[in-house]
Order: structure tokens, then sequence, then C-alpha cells
């Protein structure tokens, strides 16, 4: 194990990141690569994380959690992402997207109807947010609307790039819908509202699963809403307050996946140094030559420097301190370092980096959304910047 950071973690965190990582190498690594060749979710994977309480790291006992904080999660993610991203983004969406917000804003009617079931794994959750036209501009963009009809919200529109929101066990979508104007003092604003959608319900419908790049064992889907009926009690948290706890909620959800980042970009420095000492050229191994150790070595500092910019955000979160622009800090550099090495990882295989059946020819494929995904590069710099006090120049 190469972290020079060990020393900060407790004995529980320890011992969790030990039980992770011997499950991604005993139970995951094995058979993962089928699962990605056939595009096919791994629900007996899931089905196992939920045995192991993954699902309930950072949530209270009460819900049938585990009692554990944010940042035991983010050590999971990172030793599941050492292996394979899809299983690791399946487990963050979950959690960070899925339940989180109802665990943060529901009522006690709606934490005690979804979250066991959540937190156990046996239902997984999906949070509506980002639609084709909008992107990184979500108010601006956003065209889903839900109207109150007597007792009832009445949704209408589409979401794209949802993940968890089409699998046999998806319970619950938290949708963000316009549900009125409010008047700002630079006119009228969309009121962004959050709405739980149990699966299943009449007027939603999951479209068939994307063909992506990479993830390709994880569950995306575009999602469609006609006429789409549930109860005026399904509000999740205060009306015209869904944008706020969508920042909230990304706040939190880049350090999570600072550590998936984290995590496959310490994946391709194990594999490369295991294939350095295997793989011979013109007589040697080619971990002898330097421009190979050269590589690797800046894989290595990337990643060091990568979990310590995660750690910090985390460690600010978990004291109740402002932590956005550590969270920006680290979802860019993480995100910077799994493309880095992931592509330095691809090159030191060299032929057989391009192949699927090597996990850097997966590593390469899946680094790229990480950069993109709750939150671009661009938007990172944007926070950083807005935090640093230049956008009020």
């Amino acid at each position: 194990m190469t972290v020079g950071t060990m020393h900060l973690l407790s004995e529980e965190h320890q011992e969790l990141r030990r039980t992770v990582e011997k499950f991604a190498h005993e139970v995951v690594a094995p058979v993962i690569g089928d699962y990605y060749e056939r595009c096919e979710f791994p629900y007996e994977i899931v089905r196992q994380m939920g045995e192991m309480g993954l699902f309930g790291l950072p949530f209270p006992e009460e819900y049938g959690g585990m009692g554990g904080d944010y940042f035991a999660l983010c050590l999971a993610l990172e030793e599941l992402a050492r292996v394979d991203n899809s299983v690791a983004i399946t487990l963050e969406a979950a959690v960070s997207l899925g339940a989180m917000p109802i665990y943060r804003f529901g009522t006690a009617e709606q934490k005690q109807t979804w979250l066991p079931k959540l937190t156990s794994g046996e239902m997984l959750g999906a949070f509506g947010l980002t639609e084709a036209g909008g992107g990184s501009d979500v108010p601006g963009g956003m065209r889903t609307t839900a109207v109150l009809d007597g007792d009832e919200w009445v949704i209408n529109g589409t979401k794209a790039f949802i993940t968890n929101s089409g699998t046999r066990i998806t319970g619950v979508i938290g949708v963000a819908a316009i549900t009125g104007r409010r008047e700002g003092p630079d006119g009228p604003k969309p009121e962004i509202s959050t709405i739980l959608v149990p699966s299943g319900t009449p007027g939603l419908t999951v479209s068939k699963k994307y063909s992506k790049v990479g993830w390709s064992a994880s569950d995306t889907r575009e999602l469609s809403f006609t006429d789409c009926r549930v109860p005026a009690s399904n509000l999740l948290g205060e009306r015209g307050r869904g944008y706020a706890q969508f920042l909230q909620t990304l706040d939190e959800g880049r350090v999570a996946i600072a550590a998936v980042s984290v995590g496959l970009a310490q994946g391709c420095v194990d594999e490369s140094l295991a294939y350095a000492r295997e793989r011979h050229a013109f007589g040697k191994a080619i971990g002898a030559y330097q421009a190979i150790q050269f590589k690797i070595a800046d894989m290595e500092a990337r990643v060091h420097t990568a979990r310590l910019a995660y750690y910090h955000a985390a460690s600010k979160m978990l004291a109740g301190e402002p932590f956005k622009k550590e969270a920006a800090i680290a979802k860019l550099v993480a995100s910077n370092a799994a493309m880095e090495n992931a592509r330095d990882a691809t090159q030191i295989f060299g032929g057989y980096g391009f192949m699927n059946e090597y996990p850097v020819g997966r590593f390469y494929r899946d680094a790229k959304i990480l950069e993109i995904g709750e939150g671009t590069s661009e938007v990172q710099r944007m926070l950083i910047a807005r935090e640093l006090g230049l956008a009020a120049l």
C-alpha cells in the first residue's frame, strides 16, 4: 500500500479501508471485467456491498445505517475505485445523491419510509437534476415543471444522464423541478423544488441505458415525466429550496467524487508497478528504465497530492467548517490526477493498455467523466475563484 497518510486514519477507519480493499480485490476484481464488457449492472456485487453495510456508512443506526461518517464513505469509494469505477459510482450516487438528500432534508415520515431500504442496499436512490439543455447552468436550463393540483404534484419534463435510475432495485428518484416563479432583484427567477418520485409511478418513463464511453457496468438513463402525479407530501424539504439543497448536495458529492478519482489514480499506480516488474524488454524489466521510473513517480506524486486534498476537504466538512473551496480543489486536482494517470498507465502497458480485459484500459475509459460529472473542471475553477473573492471584482 503506497499511502503516505495512513497515520492520519483512526483504527476504525483503517479497519474499514482494509475490509473494503479485501472485498474489492477478492470479489469485484475477478468478475467486473465481464460485467463491463457486457454493459451489465452487477446486481450480485451490489447485494454483497449492501450486506457489508456500505450503503449505510454515513447514516445513523436508527435508519439502518452504520453510524459512521462521510469520510468513511470516501475511504470505501477510494478502495472500490482502485479496482473498478462502475461499482464505486453506483455506491457514490446511491448514497450522496439518492439517500443523503432524504436524510438531510426529508420529513420524519420520508426518512422512515425510504432510508432503511436505501441504507441496506435493498433499494437504490437516484437524483434527477441534469437536463439535456442545461448542463452546468442548472436554473437557466431547467424545463421540468411540477404544478400543485389539489393534493398532488403533476410533473412534466425530461432528465438526462441520471445514475441508478433504471435498475430493478431503483426505488425512488429525487426530481428537481420548477414549481413557480419568484421575484428577484433582476426580475422573476425560477422557484426550484425537489419532489420524491417512486419508481413505477404512472407517467414516469425510464429510457434504455445509454451507450457510454466508460462506467459501462453502471446504470445511466434518461427519464421523462408526462403528467406524472405524486402526493403533495412527497415534496423534499421546503418549497423553493431545491436549488440550495442541490448546491449543498454537490459540495459533499465533490469530496466523494474526489475519492473515486483518487482510487482510479491509485489503481493506475498499482497496475503499472506490477507490470513494470513483470514485463521485460531489451533484456530487463521495464521498471529498470528511468523513463518508466519517472512516469510512475509522477503518477504516485499526483495520487498523494490528490488524496491529501480530499482528506482536507473531508476534515473541514466533518468539523462543520465551510469547505466549498476545498471540495472544489479536491475534485479538480483528483480528477486531473485520474485522467493523467490513466493516460500514463495506458502508455506503460503499450498495446495491452488498449485492451478492455486489462484494468488500465477500463481506467482510461472511465477517467474522463470524472472531469465532468458533479461539476466540470471549469465549474470547479469558477468556484475556487469566487471563494477567493474574484467574482465580485
